[in-house]
C-alpha cells in the first residue's frame, strides 16, 4: 500500500477517543432509569480512575524482503494500533529490515478525562512538560526490549515511533544508555538506532541529574544515533517540543542527534519525511540493500 495514501491515518485515530466520549455523553442523557444510570456512571467512573493492567495488543511483523540485517520495533501513536504502521512500513525501500509493530495496552488516559484508548503510557498533555508516567513507560520499554530479545546476535536493533510512540522510543534510548529502567531493572537490549517522528522526550526534567557522573552511560550516549523529525505546523505535539527534545539530548551527552524540521507538516507523516528515515537508517545501520 502506498504510504502517500496512508499518511493521514494517524490524525483520524488520534481524535477517535474524543468522538467516543461525545457518544458516551449522549448515551448518558438518554438513560431515564435511575438504577441503570447509577450503574452506568459507576462503570464509567471506574474507567476514569482504574489503571488498566498492561495487556499489550496484537503485534504485526513485516518480514525483510532481502538479507536480514536489522530489526526495528516501531511504535504507533495515541489511539492507533500496530496494523496501520505495519502497512506503511512494508512499502518502504528497506529490504534488510524486519519491522515489529506492537499494539499498546488499552488504558484510561488523563488527556481524555480518563476514557480508555490504546496508549503506551498515561498522559495529561502531549508535550515534554507533562508529568511522566514511569510505570507505563517502564512497562512499554520493557515490552519493546522483550520483542528485540529473541533476535539473532548478529542483527542490529533499533526502535522508532510516531508521537507517543516516539516518546516511548526515546525513553527506550534513555533506558539503554543508563542500563536500567526507572524501576531499577536492567535494560537488556543493545540499541543501534532510534527514530522519533512528531514526538517528545519524557523524563527530560530529571535526565541531567541522572546522567551526571555516569561514565558508562555517557559513553553509550555519545555513540547512539538518534533521528528526530517534526512538522512546524504540528498542532498536537508542538514543534518547539521536538526542538527542545533535541537540545535536551545534546546537553546530556548525546552527540549523534539529527533534528529535521518540515515547513508544512502537521501531526502526520509525508513521503519526504519517510525518505529521510530510510536514508538515515540505511546509513546508521550499515544496510547493503540486497
Amino acid at each position: 500500500m502506498d504510504y502517500e495514501k496512508q499518511r493521514r491515518i494517524v490524525p483520524w485515530r488520534f481524535v477517535f477517543p474524543i468522538r467516543i466520549c461525545t457518544s458516551v455523553i449522549s448515551i448518558e442523557t438518554t438513560l431515564t432509569n435511575s438504577w441503570l444510570l447509577d450503574e452506568f456512571l459507576r462503570a464509567f467512573c471506574w474507567f476514569r480512575t482504574a489503571r488498566a493492567a498492561f495487556e499489550f495488543g496484537r503485534t504485526y511483523v513485516v518480514r525483510p524482503k532481502g538479507k536480514h540485517q536489522a530489526t526495528v520495533v516501531w511504535l504507533h501513536g495515541l489511539g492507533d494500533n500496530g496494523s496501520n504502521w505495519s502497512q506503511l512500513l512494508e512499502t518502504l525501500p528497506l529490504p534488510n529490515i524486519k519491522w515489529i509493530c506492537p499494539t499498546s495496552p488499552t488504558q484510561p488516559i488523563s488527556l481524555f478525562g480518563g476514557f480508555p484508548t490504546t496508549a503506551w503510557f498515561d498522559v495529561g498533555e502531549l508535550s515534554e512538560d507533562a508529568p511522566d508516567d514511569f510505570d507505563g513507560l517502564d512497562a512499554s520499554a520493557t515490552h519493546v526490549a522483550n520483542l528485540l530479545s529473541t533476535e539473532p546476535a548478529d542483527i542490529k536493533l533499533g526502535v522508532g515511533g510516531f508521537s507517543m510512540g516516539a516518546a516511548t522510543a526515546l525513553y527506550s534510548a534513555i533506558s539503554y544508555v543508563q542500563g536500567k529502567y526507572e524501576n531499577g531493572n536492567p535494560y537488556p537490549a543493545n540499541l543501534s538506532a532510534v527514530v522519533g517522528l512528531s514526538g517528545w522526550l519524557p523524563c527530560s526534567k530529571v535526565l541531567p541529574k541522572r546522567m551526571e557522573g555516569a561514565v558508562e552511560a555517557a559513553t553509550r550516549a555519545e555513540s547512539l544515533p538518534i533521528l528526530l523529525c517534526h512538522g512546524k505546523v504540528d498542532d498536537v505535539v508542538l514543534h518547539k517540543f521536538g526542538e527542545k527534545s533535541s537540545r535536551s539530548l545534546n546537553s546530556v551527552g548525546f552527540r549523534d542527534v539529527t533534528f529535521k524540521s518540515y515547513e508544512r507538516l502537521g501531526h502526520f507523516t509525508v513521503p519526504e519525511e519517510m525518505d529521510v528515515v530510510c536514508s538515515w537508517l540505511s546509513s546508521k545501520l550499515g544496510l547493503d540493500g540486497s
